[in-house]
C-alpha cells in the first residue's frame, strides 16, 4: 500500500497557511484544516465561534484529550481519504505531528511573516474569531505559542518567507516545494 503523503502547513497565525491551502485546492489537493476541526467541535457543542470559544475550546480540547487531540479530531478525515497528496492546514505542535505520522509520511512546511504583515492579512481575512485589536492579536499569538507552534515551525523540513511575496508567487513557491516531495 502507498503511503500518504501528509504536506503539513505550520506558522504563526496570518502567515499564509489557508492562502497556500486555498490556492493549491485547484491543482487538486485535499486540504484537512485544523482550525476548522475545532470549529466543527464548536458548532456540534453549539458554541458561537467567537475568538474566546474557540481559544478556549481548543485549550480544552488539548488538556482533555492530550497535546496532539487536535490531530485526532482529523484522523478519520485522513484515513477515509483516497488521496496520496494531504494538505493538513494549521499544525500547531510536535504533538499533532506525532498523531498524523502515524497515518502517512509527514513533511512540515513552515510559513514565517513579519507581525504587521500577519496582523494585516488576518485584519482583511475575516473569519469569526480573527483579531481585530493588536491586543487580542498578541493573545492569540501567545495561545499559539503556548501550544508549541515554534516546535513545529522549527522542526520544518523548509521554510517560506512571506515577506514582500504576491499571493501567487507564495503559491507556486509552496507548489514547487511539494512537488520535490511528491517526486
Amino acid at each position: 500500500m502507498l503511503t500518504k503523503l501528509l504536506v503539513c502547513l505550520t506558522g504563526m497565525p496570518g502567515a499564509g497557511k489557508s492562502t497556500i491551502a486555498e490556492g493549491l485546492k485547484p491543482k487538486g489537493y485535499e486540504i484537512i484544516n485544523l482550525g476548522n476541526a475545532v470549529r466543527e467541535e464548536a458548532k456540534k457543542r453549539n458554541l458561537d465561534p467567537t475568538r474566546e470559544n474557540l481559544g478556549k475550546l481548543m485549550l480544552e480540547l488539548r488538556k482533555k484529550n492530550g497535546a496532539g487531540a487536535i490531530a485526532e479530531l482529523v484522523k478519520p478525515k485522513i484515513e477515509s481519504s483516497i488521496a496520496n497528496v494531504l494538505l493538513i492546514d494549521g499544525v500547531r505542535s510536535n504533538d499533532e505531528i506525532e498523531v498524523l505520522t502515524k497515518l502517512g509520511t509527514v513533511k512540515l512546511l513552515a510559513i514565517h511573516a513579519s507581525t504587521d504583515t500577519r496582523f494585516s492579512f488576518l485584519q482583511k481575512r475575516g473569519r469569526s474569531d480573527d483579531p481585530q485589536t493588536k491586543e487580542h492579536f498578541n493573545e492569540r499569538d501567545n495561545r499559539e505559542l503556548g501550544v508549541g507552534v515554534s516546535n513545529s515551525i522549527a522542526l520544518s523540513d523548509f521554510a517560506i518567507s512571506n515577506i514582500g511575496l504576491t499571493k501567487e508567487e507564495l503559491i507556486k513557491k509552496s507548489y514547487d516545494i511539494i512537488q520535490r516531495w511528491v517526486e
